[in-house]
């Protein structure tokens, strides 16, 4: 399974970057809005230099013309663009358009197994099934990753299953283990992946172990 980042800060991104653990980001209107007075497109781009992996960014219009118009400008910012495209009718249409076009589309908002095959079957690159907000609803969002991750094994589908709303550690184990290709998170949780106790505790000790030992053969 690979590591997105869900975030549009710079900052966070180059940090998650130098840990050499992520392979991609997630973006949306939402995480955009929360960086201030940026340019839109040139933030893109810079993610993109940053990652230098699939880059999630997101087309707002509703109206069919309006999103394919949109998805191919944010396709062109750089070829790390993968264009996230809300699941409606006339955003599986624009997907089968960039598809075929041989652009990377992300189905987003994806909250049933028929979402997520009807998203396969437009030709998206990736499905996002929303854990988190399934669970705030009392479903449970991880059935449904596990049901898409059969579903299209079953199907010999190509689309890849995106973990997306993930809200805590755990979750991203239960998304390995239903078979998720990929799990997108915040940068806090995935800060929170590196910590145990028994790790920070046997560190210590080795630390300690060490100092006793240069204390008692000198420092050479």
């Amino acid at each position: 399974m690979r590591f997105f980042l869900d975030t549009a800060n710079l900052d966070e991104i180059r940090e998650a970057a130098a840990w050499g653990v992520i392979d991609g980001v997630t973006t949306n209107p939402s995480l955009v809005a929360k960086e201030g007075d940026v340019a839109f497109h040139d933030h893109v781009r810079a993610i993109a230099d940053v990652v230098k992996g699939p880059v999630s960014a997101e087309a707002v219009s509703l109206e069919a013309e309006l999103m394919l118009r949109e998805g191919r400008e944010l396709a062109a910012l750089s070829p790390h663009v993968v264009v996230k495209i809300p699941m409606t009718p006339d955003g599986m249409g624009v997907v089968r358009i960039l598809a075929a076009e041989g652009l990377h589309t992300n189905v987003t908002l994806v909250f049933s197994v028929n979402q997520a095959l009807l998203a396969a079957a437009a030709g998206a690159t990736y499905v996002s099934p929303f854990v988190g907000r399934l669970d705030d609803i009392g479903q449970d969002g991880m059935a449904l990753v596990r049901e898409i991750a059969s579903a299209f094994r079953a199907s010999g589908v190509r689309t890849q299953v995106l973990a997306a709303s993930i809200r805590h550690p755990r979750h991203v184990t239960e998304a390995a283990l239903a078979g998720a290709d990929v799990v997108t998170l915040p940068f806090k949780v995935l800060r929170q992946l590196f910590d145990h106790p028994l790790t920070e505790k046997g560190i210590s000790a080795f630390v300690s172990d060490w100092e006793r030992y240069r204390s008692r053969h000198g420092r050479a």
